[in-house]
Formats: structure tokens, sequence, C-alpha cells
């Protein structure tokens, strides 16, 4: 078990909602009557080790058990030992990050849940192709819209059934699948391929339909009358009581230059924001915080970049002074205390040696505290800060993007906008610049209209592997998608490509590997 403060993320019955609270091992409470699996993280830096007769923080080392380490407890509170070596193992099963582990654990954690609750009380043990397609109908097809989930979330759910089966049978804990499993074939740059899936993943398209994207003026107008409080004929919304519009507009301005996921852009630290004297705008991501673990770089336009310092040396500023003043900071539990910091490490007290970007995790970016010479908190590292001068958490940024859309709607301008989205639109304006550029490259005439046949053919290769190292995408296969959206939106793109073209410049600046592998 935990042995300080239990940090229990759970989900109430509808298997959508997600709540927080804390539990104390030293007094139990009574408050979680309603018998649940819940999914717990342990804690191992104590402040003080309740007595339970032996060494428990020396078992869970001598275990291997790491810090916030994920667990599933039974609605008895049992341990199931295996199902947690699982957990623990998953690093080692092509799941090295930290945010893939945990979407693993809470996908498995729902499965147990929903088998102890609505499948008579059944073990994950005890899964069988029903119960499976019971869940697929609770998960995809509920009776209130709300409580469903899309078709790639619940691929996200299968996969991780998928990974528990090849670990189990591997383990020598289950005989024979559980599941039913299909060939399906699938085209490769190398021709056909014979895959096989679990019976019960959903099809996903990868139709120009299935792509959401906008065209940067589609982009700009969400950006401002949603994020920023204008009117869509512009000028200031005499209604607008929003006060983070400018530095929300700006996260979004970071991700669309960027193409960056929600949490690699969410968890950005201030030492890693490139110098504006510099001019490059080259954001080194690191695999602490990019999905699968793989590092990359990527490129802010300059005007973005010069919008990001100003915000630092300005708004965020007065508030770290503001909150500082108010003793804000000095409240922290267990903080991480900073005495110097440049791109490539820091010096952390209680460290021997620097601290690199690589080793420095979600969990702890959020803990990092500035302190001066004299010992003197500074304020969070953390890019991204509320009213509160607290590190904001993805599910901020969400929050923001639904209220946007809701703000665009009441004006009729009806844009469902993601931060997904605007990846989305990063890659395919993105993949113009790379038509663009392949075309000058050939010398033929850049107002001519491809088809997607020919498309394909400039592309394929080089091009498109660069779009995959800007993404950080595991195949080039992946970016294929966009192909189709290309063709479709040709107009649409290249229009728009005239305010991307200082982009173009970072094309040149990607050197693809000369392996084969990808």
């Amino acid at each position: 078990m935990c042995l300080k403060d239990l940090q229990l993320c759970c989900r109430d019955t509808c298997l959508t909602k997600r709540s927080r609270m804390t539990l104390k091992v030293e007094a139990p409470t009574d408050e979680l009557i309603e018998a649940v699996v819940i999914r717990h993280r342990t804690s191992l830096k104590l402040t003080a080790t309740p007595d339970l007769g032996f060494d428990a923080l020396g078992v869970l080392q001598r275990a291997g058990i790491a810090e916030r380490q994920q667990f599933i407890l039974g609605p008895d509170g049992s341990y199931d030992l295996h199902l947690n070596r699982f957990l623990r193992e998953l690093s080692e099963w092509g799941v090295p990050s930290s945010n893939g582990i945990d979407g693993y654990s809470s996908d498995i954690m729902l499965v147990c849940r929903f088998l102890h609750e609505a499948r008579g009380g059944k073990t994950i043990w005890e899964i069988d192709g029903q119960d499976l397609r019971a869940y697929k109908r609770a998960r995809l097809h509920a009776e209130d819209p709300d409580d469903r989930v899309g078709a790639g979330t619940w691929n996200r759910s299968v996969a991780a059934l998928d990974k528990w089966v090849l670990w189990s049978l591997d383990a020598g804990l289950l005989t024979a699948e559980p599941f039913r499993y299909v060939d399906k074939n699938v085209m490769t740059p190398q021709g056909p391929k014979q895959v096989r899936v679990n019976a019960e993943a959903e099809p996903t398209s990868r139709s120009a339909g299935s792509i959401r994207f906008l065209s940067y003026e589609d982009y700009l107008l969400w950006r401002d009358v949603g994020l920023r409080g204008y009117l869509p004929e512009g000028g200031r919304d005499p209604k607008w009581r929003g006060r983070h519009g400018d530095r929300n507009g700006l996260f979004a301005d970071l991700v669309v230059s960027t193409g960056m996921r929600l949490g690699e852009a969410s968890s950005v630290l201030v030492p890693e924001v490139p110098p504006l004297a510099q001019g490059i705008g080259d954001f080194h991501l690191s695999p602490a915080v990019t999905k699968r673990g793989v590092a990359r770089t990527v490129f802010s336009r300059r005007r973005v970049l010069r919008e990001l310092h100003h915000h630092l040396a300005f708004e965020r500023d007065e508030l770290v002074q503001r909150q500082r003043a108010a003793g804000a900071y000095e409240g922290w539990e267990d903080p991480l205390l900073v005495r110097r910091s440049n791109r490539q490490a820091m010096i952390v007290d209680g460290r021997t040696r620097a601290w690199t970007y690589s080793d420095i995790g979600i969990e702890d970016r959020i803990r990092l505290l500035s302190v001066d010479a004299r010992g003197r908190v500074g304020g969070p590292l953390w890019l991204w800060l509320g009213e509160d001068g607290q590190p904001l958490k993805r599910s901020t940024w969400q929050s923001a993007f639904r209220r946007a859309n809701e703000r665009c709607a009441k004006f009729g301008i009806e844009y469902e906008v993601h931060p997904h989205t605007l990846r989305h639109t990063f890659a395919v304006h993105m993949l113009g610049l790379l038509l663009r550029q392949t075309v000058r490259a050939m010398g033929m005439s850049e107002d001519r209209r491809f088809t997607l046949a020919q498309i394909k053919r400039l592309l394929i290769g080089n091009p498109m592997r660069k779009l995959q190292l800007l993404l950080g995408h595991a195949h080039e296969e992946t970016v294929y998608q966009y192909l189709d959206v290309l063709d479709e939106a040709q107009e649409i793109v290249l229009a728009a490509l005239a305010e991307w073209d200082e982009q173009a410049s970072v094309l040149d600046r990607i050197k693809v590997p000369a392996e084969a592998g990808r």
C-alpha cells in the first residue's frame, strides 16, 4: 500500500467523469462506502512512517516499487499481485512513457470496475469475449451521450487489454486468449500486409472527414473570439469577463505553430523556452514528456516566440512576484528547489549531479521551484500558471478550449476545436509547405493542381519523413492520413500558406537519419 497520502485517481460509475480525493492511511475514513475498484499511486518520500509493525518502506524499496507507481486495489481493498506486477512491468513491454503507463493503468482499472459492478463481481482473470462486448456497449453506446467515448478512446482501451493478454500468456497466468482476434489486410509503403487485431476494435477512418483542422484564417477567428474575448467583426467584447485571454491565445499559438501534443506544450519549463536573440525558436522536447519517450525538436514561429518572452517578462513575472509576496510558494508539499538552470540541465538541492531534462517527468516538473543564493523562493519553473500562481494542468487547457467553443457557438461560429485539432492544423499546413518546397525543387509550376496520386509520388519518402519527425510519430505511415486532407482541401491550404512562409525554413533544419528503420 501507499504509506503517506494515497492519491486516489477514481472515476464514478458512469465510467467517464474523473474525480480526485485523498485518503489517510493512519486515519482510515468511512467516506468510501461504495465498494469500487480504485487506482492509486505510491508515495515513498515520507515525512512520518506509520507504525505498521514492520519496515513497510523497506519492503516497497526491496520490491522495486518506484515513486508514484501505479497500483490497483480491489473493492475489498485487496491487492492483486499479478495484475499490479503487470502495471510495474509495462515499461518493459513497449510502454516507456509515464503518460502511457497512466493511460494503460486507468484503462485496466475501468475494466476491473466494470466487471465488478456490471458483470457479477468478476475479476479481470475471468473476463471473456462476452464481457468485452458488454463493456463495449457501455462505453461506445451508452444511453447518455455524455457518457459515450469515441472510437479512438475505445481502441486505446482494447490496446491496454491486448497488452495485458500478451503479458499474462507470457507469464503463464492465462492458458488461452480470452478474446477473438481476426486477420486484417492493411496497405503499407511496402505493399499489403496482414496484421492481427482484436475483433472488438473499432475501425478508424483516415478519410479527409476524420481529420479536423482549420484554415489559418478560421484559426485566428476561433482564437480571437473564443479565447481572447473579441467580437467576430473585431474589437473587444465589452461583455467579456475573461482574465487570461492573451495567455490562452498564446498557448494556442504555440501548439498550432509547433504541432506539440497537449501534454508536451502544457508541461514546458521556463528554462526550456528558446532565447529570443537566437531567433530559431527550437524547443527541445524531453523524452520524459513525449509520447513513447522519444525526444524531438520542434520550431516556433518568431512572432510566437517574441510574444512568449513578452509574457514571461511582464504578465507572468508580475503574477509570480505578487503570489510570492503573498506566500503562495512557502507551503508547497515536497518541492524540488532549483539553484541554477539552463536549457540543458539544472542544479537541484539534494542531488549531487546536474539533473538533465530527459530525467524530469511531469510529476517532478510540477514540483520545481527556483531559489536564489540565499534560499529565497523565486517561483515555479512550470511555464503556464493560473491566477493563483500555481502550475496549470492539461485538464485546465481542455476546459479553456471547451469554453472557447461554447463562446464561438453563441456568435454562430460552429467550430469544435480541441488541442489536437491545432496539431492537425499544423500538420496539414506543414504538408502544404512540403509540397510547395518539393515543387520548387523540381522546377514545377506552383499554381498547378495535383491529383492525390501525384501528391503521393512527390511526397512519400524524405518529405513525409520530415513531417513524421516534427510530429513525433513512430511510423511514417501515420502521417499519410494528411495526404487525403491535402487532396480534398488544396485551395484552403495553399491560400493560407503565405502566412506560414516563415515556417518553410523549419523544413531545412530537419535532418533525416540515414537508417532505414522508421
